[in-house]
């Protein structure tokens, strides 16, 4: 018997470990030889099915010999199986296809795509295109649904729209908006019908989140006794912290720098008056937002910061667009150190006409972005692509290209303008000549020096914004709150103060866990968490004012999950720090990571409408629940590098003090069990979005692969029944440490090296 288990076991994890490497070998392929070449010689071949099937058989052997008869245990396992029991029958039984339709024709047949080979197929009804429209975000060309109006004829007729996550069933056929012709008038459906592998999976997943809520709430559970562990108790870990979070600096003054002492200060608006000329609106970035928006992503592209040289981001934007002469001359154009200034012997501080010189040629950077268009991609010359971005954002500026300020509606549709633009015919001469004189004249006050005409010329536009804006114009605590959020780095402010408390925090806790430390201080950590709930409040408002601004949950772009995550991170420290005091300095570690890689990393802060498909509630709940997961996950990481540290640490003064690492591992282990449970159902509510939104719920998206490859890693972690090391502290901290390399995998990696269908770096 023993040897039937030990042979059973070695089995299991075989093909566990071999299907966890594939899939991630198999995501690489993909990158290398396309998604069409992976789906046939990998995930949809014989052998990676059999894979599959033999790990659940040799599971199952393994359940019934070690004899498990918790009911939430048996139930969790047994959705597992029912979920790929599912994926079976799709595979087998499920039917995908095309329809192309054009407007005002019945189309009986659809398409579907076998290897290489396109065949027809016979439609078990017509389907009849009346009309196709795109819906737009008032006042803008960003997109906010794709609409498809047909007849079905089966029989009698029946009228339906298809749109996106608007799906259309009619006899066990489901159809999705999936594209469209670019003359308008077609449109293009996705065909899906699974009448049995969608049920049976969805019962999989009814199961597995019902079994996950039952274990966490079991009190006879592995996850109630960890709560109720004596290690824990009795451990350093709830020994009161000793914090002296001295030598902290002020976030303003960290990001204030000195000023170059010029000779001359470049022209500008008085602050009251640029800052009203801020107010006014702007379509930018694909939405309607207050002027100040454009002059902080502006001012911010140009030099790195929302101000320069004391002038606010307003100043600088009103600057270029009335003193172009002027503003040309001066150094705002931030340089890197890199291969650019090298080569070209460029200062740090570059002004427009720094790049324009008439004893070299002309545009200096010429020559070398012919070079970067013809293909050349080394460092150099991807810097010298991103200069030349910023430079023809400054030659687009002072054209007045980018300035569409002026409105016009008419047949409750709003088109907003530059002062270049040509206007419709259906815009009155009057307005017009306004939309291309207003600029010119408030210039020209400029120049005079009338800061009265300046300020008067300002407050027609905003007159004149009001009166023909119609509904495009954002609402009132709208403006409000962008104004707020521009004006406050939050992000900037957060990782400075939540990185230092956290390194200090940390510092003096393993100072004390290695029996260094000195005498703890009650008074210290009450501050401490004082600081971490005005933290914890201050990124709220963030993420509330961010909510506000866009009219979704801030949850669309690696930004804003970056942000979320720390949001999670640090609500979770506060709750555990009632009972575990470390909690608190991981939670302003982490969280200050997490706010550091949204401030400097490649991510986009900018707030704009998200893809129609991507406006699903799912969606919210899919993305929340992974980055909950994740953040808990990142705990468990910290409290594996802390018990490394202090056994190192220990080892090195000779303390065989060992209570440590153990407690850090119960603490590790509380934090795992929800991140499993918060993944896996985070994961499975994809897939139901997913089957909504274009009818497959499981495309082996890299996104996806490496989200299930953390999730079968980690949950090794929660079976030290069957794999007796993990119950060594410091095997259990070198797995977790080492696991968390597939969080940064899935959320980095798959984001700036796959790609994807998932990619929103």
């Amino acid at each position: 018997m023993t040897t039937s288990r030990i042979s059973i076991t070695a089995y299991l994890k075989c093909f566990y470990v071999l299907i966890i490497i594939c899939m991630g070998a198999a995501t690489f392929v993909e990158k290398a030889h396309g998604t069409h070449f992976t789906a046939e010689n990998i995930y949809g071949a014989w052998w990676f099915a059999s894979l599959w099937a033999l790990l659940t058989a040799f599971a199952a052997v393994h359940f019934v010999k070690r004899k498990v008869r918790r009911a939430s245990t048996v139930l969790l396992h047994l959705s597992f199986v029912i979920i790929l029991a599912g994926a079976l029958l799709t595979h087998l039984t499920a039917t995908r296809g095309m329809v192309h339709l054009r407007q005002g024709e019945t189309v009986v047949t659809y398409l579907v795509q076998d290897g290489d080979h396109v065949s027809e197929r016979q439609l078990p009804f017509g389907i009849r295109l009346n009309r196709f429209e795109v819906e737009y975000h008032e006042g803008t060309t960003s997109a906010a649904d794709y609409i498809s109006h047909i007849t079905i004829t089966d029989g009698d007729t029946r009228s339906a729209v298809v749109s996106m996550n608007r799906i259309c069933s009619h006899r066990g056929v489901r159809l999705y908006q999936s594209d469209y012709d670019p003359d308008m008038q077609g449109s293009i459906l996705a065909l899906n019908a699974d009448p049995w592998g969608i049920p049976v999976t969805y019962l999989g997943y009814a199961l597995l989140f019902i079994s996950f809520l039952w274990s966490l709430a079991d009190p006879a559970g592995t996850f109630r006794r960890l709560l109720r562990s004596p290690t824990v108790r009795k451990s350093a870990l709830i020994m009161t912290i000793l914090m002296a979070p001295a030598g902290f600096i002020p976030a303003s003054a960290a990001m204030l720098s000195d000023a170059d002492g010029g000779e001359s200060t470049p022209p500008v608006l008085p602050k009251e008056t640029a800052e009203e000329f801020g107010r006014l609106h702007v379509l930018h970035n694909g939405r309607i937002c207050p002027i100040q928006t454009l002059a902080v992503d502006f001012t911010r592209k140009l030099c790195g910061k929302a101000s320069y040289e004391g002038l606010t981001a307003e100043q600088v934007l009103t600057g270029f667009i009335l003193w172009r002469d002027h503003w040309f001359d001066e150094p705002i154009i931030k340089l890197k150190n890199g291969p650019l200034r090298e080569t070209l012997m460029l200062p740090e501080h570059c002004s427009v006409n720094t790049f324009f010189n008439r004893d070299m040629g002309g545009y200096i950077l010429g020559p070398y972005v012919q070079e970067t268009m013809a293909g050349a991609s080394d460092k150099f010359h991807k810097d010298v692509a991103a200069v030349d971005d910023r430079l023809m954002m400054i030659m687009e500026m002072t054209r007045g290209t980018l300035l569409k300020l002026f409105p016009y509606t008419a047949d409750a549709a709003t088109t907003w303008y530059a002062p270049t633009d040509k206007p419709a015919s259906t815009v009155p001469t009057p307005d017009a000549l306004y939309i291309a004189g207003a600029i010119p004249l408030l210039a020209e006050a400029a120049g005079d020096g009338d800061t009265e005409r300046a300020a008067m010329l300002i407050g027609k536009m905003k007159v004149y914004q009001k009166k023909n804006g119609g509904v495009s114009l954002p609402s009132s605590l709208q403006t409000k709150a962008e104004r707020i959020y521009n004006a406050v780095p939050f992000a900037t402010i957060l990782f400075m103060v939540n990185l230092t408390f956290g390194v200090v925090m940390l510092t003096v806790t393993m100072r004390r866990m290695t029996g260094s430390g000195g005498k703890t201080n009650g008074t210290a950590f009450r501050i401490c968490c004082a600081v971490m709930v005005l933290s914890l409040a201050a990124l709220t408002v963030c993420e509330a004012l961010r909510w506000i601004i866009s009219g979704t949950i801030p949850m669309s772009n690696g930004y804003e999950t970056m942000l979320f995550v720390a949001w999670v991170v640090m609500a979770v420290s506060l709750a555990a720090a009632r009972r575990f005091r470390i909690a608190l300095a991981f939670g302003f570690l982490m969280s200050g990571f997490f706010l550091l890689v949204s401030h400097i990393g490649q991510m986009d802060p900018n707030i704009s409408h998200v893809m129609p498909v991507l406006n699903s509630p799912l969606l919210s709940l899919h993305v929340s629940a992974i980055m909950f997961s994740f953040a808990l996950l990142a705990m468990t990481f910290i409290c594996g590098v802390t018990a490394l540290a202090i056994a190192a640490t220990r080892k090195a003064i000779g303390n065989s003090r060992t209570g440590a690492p153990e407690a850090l591992r119960v603490l590790s282990l509380i934090f795992l069990h929800p991140a499993l449970a918060t993944l896996a159902v985070g994961i499975f509510i994809g897939a139901v979005w997913a089957n909504v939104s274009w009818g497959t719920y499981w495309g082996w998206d890299p996104k996806e692969v490496w989200a299930l490859i953390t999730m079968m890693v980690y949950a090794v972690g929660v079976h030290a029944g069957s794999l007796p090391s993990l119950r060594r502290p410091l095997t259990y901290h070198i797995f977790t440490t080492a696991a968390f390399l597939t969080v940064l995998m899935t959320y980095f990696g798959v984001n700036y090296v796959l790609g994807g269908m998932h990619s929103y770096a």
